[in-house]
């Protein structure tokens, strides 16, 4: 069985970050292992959550299983809150990630902005992580700011492909821009290989409502079929896709909640996709 092992939050009731990672990667047939980052209490959309640091259990643990000889066939990051888990995710990545498939979604912006907490110097370091993953995958407002460049709200196929250029060249093998529309009413992810110099892109139907989570669904549906073997387009066509009926079985169900996607109705529908 493959082995990845992910580094981001846990939020005891709500649908993002390891609470979505770890299910839906061990569901596709691989073993999870975690690092997590912050325990809250419920996630950031609450009001009046709690938040405990766990960024001083991160180095111990990594010391652990180095003594132990564990061993990962993948390395995927999420949400990470400060410039001290930047720090850690790199060592991660030269501790336990040679020859390893490593996988970086630098969860951070979006609309535009930064979220509460970031700042511009903390994209900056986010692109010396970036810089050592095989593949990363950010939305249009997160590739900006790790450009250093402004946000655009209107864009068309030679800005996205420009884009992917330059991210690719921060070091990174492939890149992926999630959430890409270039078409009314169809939504999906554009990716370019930088080693073979193909272009990728997938789309579903764009559904009506967004919902918190979507993004570390889609990432840890992306990476986890990849590190099972499948190709970077087939990756990409089975994220979008398990992501899209997500959403579209959270809005069919007339009591859905407003924190997160019903995922766990939508997995028969990703095993079938595998």
């Amino acid at each position: 069985m493959k082995r990845i092992v992910t580094m981001q939050d846990v939020s005891c009731v709500g649908k993002c970050s390891l609470t979505v990672a770890l299910p839906v990667i061990s569901a596709m047939g691989v073993e999870c292992g975690v690092i997590p980052t912050a325990v809250l209490s419920t996630h950031t959309m609450f009001r009046g959550f709690t938040f405990h640091d766990l960024t001083g259990e991160i180095r111990p643990i990594l010391d652990h299983w180095k003594r132990e000889k564990i061993d990962f066939d993948g390395i995927y990051t999420g949400y990470l809150g400060s410039f001290e888990q930047l720090e850690l995710a790199k060592a991660l990545f030269r501790e336990f990630g040679e020859g390893k498939l490593v996988a970086v979604d630098p969860c951070m912006a979006d609309n535009g902005k930064l979220y509460p907490g970031f700042t511009p110097e903390f994209a900056d370091e986010m692109r010396h992580v970036c810089a050592l993953a095989d593949v990363i995958c950010p939305n249009l407002t997160e590739a900006a700011f790790l450009l250093r460049e402004p946000y655009r709200e209107e864009y068309d196929e030679e800005y996205v492909r420009a884009t992917l250029r330059k991210l690719c060249e921060l070091g990174c093998k492939k890149a992926v821009l999630t959430g890409i529309s270039l078409e009314k009413g169809k939504l999906g992810a554009y990716a370019l290989d930088s080693e073979t110099g193909e272009y990728f892109q997938t789309y579903q139907t764009e559904q009506p409502a967004k919902f918190h989570g979507t993004g570390d669904l889609w990432a840890s549906t992306f990476f986890a079929a990849m590190v099972r073997g499948k190709s970077f387009p087939e990756a990409l066509d089975i994220a979008c896709a398990f992501t899209t009926e997500a959403v579209r079985l959270t809005l069919a169900d007339p009591e859905h909640v407003d924190y997160g996607v019903n995922f766990e109705e939508a997995i028969p529908f990703l095993l079938g996709k595998l």
